[in-house]
């Protein structure tokens, strides 16, 4: 295993502060967002972060809200035509259709791991090892978006920003375990240098790239 190369050279410019303080109010009142997000919607929250992997963010909300106007929690039909409808495409929507299925098959299940006592840091763990399509990447962002703090969501576009903060000298490897926990040190450390809360800190980089701030 090839270990992350991190740097002792944190950056965060004067654009970062100004542009950050800018969208602060916005962020703020997006974690607010999840902090609301009610039991009953955990599940689809479940099905937005499995059909995100190399999709549009836009394209899985809108599946989702179909999902959610058509009951597939309480009716489980095949979520295939939603998925690769071109007004909204899911990439590998057979797979993820299958997934969706599964994860409203073991949906009790898990919702009593959520609501177990469970560190945060278990939870994500056990989503990661028992629910199909769950990276940990996803496990993250899913958590994140029904409440959790703390829990680094890397992807392409955050650690390319954390290469640009002198975070890591290139992109690291975080496939795995080891390599994944290893790069989110690494960002907890860089948002402790610069005082703004890791979950900040990724919709900043998100809205930054973007102009939006999505879930």
């Amino acid at each position: 295993m090839t270990a992350t190369k991190a740097t002792n050279t944190f950056t965060f410019t004067d654009d970062d502060h100004r542009l950050f303080a800018e969208l602060r109010p916005q962020i703020l009142a997006r974690l607010e967002d999840f902090r609301r997000v009610q039991p009953e919607q955990r599940f689809y929250e479940l099905c937005y972060c499995l059909c995100t992997p190399q999709s549009k963010a836009e394209n899985a909300d809108a599946v989702v809200k179909i999902l959610q106007e058509r009951d597939f929690e309480r009716k489980g039909f095949s979520p295939v035509a939603v998925l690769r409808d071109n007004a909204h495409y899911i990439r590998f929507h057979e797979t993820k259709a299958r997934r969706l299925l599964k994860a409203r098959e073991e949906w009790l299940h898990i919702a009593l791991v959520l609501d177990s006592t469970l560190s945060d840091e278990q939870k994500r763990e056990w989503l990661v090892e028992n629910v199909d399509g769950m990276s940990w990447k996803e496990a993250s962002h899913y958590l994140r978006n029904i409440g959790y703090l703390n829990l680094a969501i890397l992807d392409r576009h955050t650690l390319k920003h954390l290469v640009r903060c002198g975070v890591f000298a290139d992109v690291p490897n975080i496939a795995g375990k080891a390599r994944y926990l290893s790069a989110g040190d690494g960002f907890k450390r860089f948002a402790a240098y610069v005082g703004i809360p890791m979950d900040e800190l990724d919709l900043y980089f998100w809205a930054s790239e973007a102009g939006l701030i999505l879930k």
